[in-house]
């Protein structure tokens, strides 16, 4: 994913309601989202729409009602959006990254135990 497929808080908002909906209407998100965002059919279909320009969704015409499908996995996104923050804020520095996000919480035993299991994980793939 390219810089223009980065997500904006806006996208955010409206791919989970996608992914949770799958395939959807544009109504069918903005009645979904209307307690949280207050927003219009209007502004969801606009941004509906350019999420399908930016391939963020892909959009198919059946009968008289447009359906949106995600294009992108909640992975992808996720990955995308980790990397995006690693390159901007850390100057692709892991380490450093990986530091302010164990200082910024309490981190329970058993996630950190997942968290040298990943790390022993990849010592064992860097060797072979």
């Amino acid at each position: 994913m390219d810089k223009s497929n980065e997500l904006t808080r806006a996208e955010w908002t409206v791919i989970k309601a996608v992914w949770e909906q799958e395939p959807c209407t544009a109504p069918e998100i903005q009645e979904k989202l209307s307690q949280q965002t207050g927003w219009a059919y209007s502004t969801v279909r606009t941004l509906m729409d350019r999420m399908v320009a930016k391939g963020l969704l892909s959009s198919e015409k059946v009968r008289n009602a447009t359906r949106y499908r995600s294009a992108i996995t909640r992975a992808q996104a996720q990955r995308n959006e980790a990397l995006s923050a690693l390159k901007q804020a850390f100057n692709g520095a892991l380490t450093p990254m990986v530091q302010c996000l164990i200082d910024s919480r309490n981190i329970s035993a058993a996630e950190l135990a997942e968290l040298e299991t990943l790390i022993q994980s990849r010592k064992k793939k860097t060797r072979s």
